[in-house]
């Protein structure tokens, strides 16, 4: 399963329309993409969420159904336990 991190900036009339059709986010959803948590900021602008899937193609197909209301620019990302394990090996010292 790979982690996307979703933003997105709007107008706050457009914003608010996505931020309170994305409460029932389940009826659009397709099977095997799932919802990790949003954040909004504080002007109600920009919408910021994390959404998991391993096929990158439900996310397309999720996107579409938005795109009326806003546009997303998506990021892969991972957690930062998964980052540090990345790392660690190229930290270690030889003895």
């Amino acid at each position: 399963m790979r982690l996307y991190m979703l933003s997105n900036t709007s107008e706050m009339a457009t914003q608010s329309r996505f931020i309170g059709g994305f409460g029932s986010v389940d009826a659009w959803r397709p099977r095997g993409l799932n919802y990790i948590s949003s954040w909004v900021d504080d002007k109600l602008a920009t919408c910021y969420q994390v959404m998991e899937t391993a096929d990158p193609g439900l996310l397309d197909e999720w996107m579409r159904h938005w795109e009326d209301l806003v546009d997303f620019d998506v990021h892969p990302v991972m957690t930062s336990q998964e980052a540090a394990q990345r790392v660690a090996p190229k930290l270690e010292r030889p003895r």
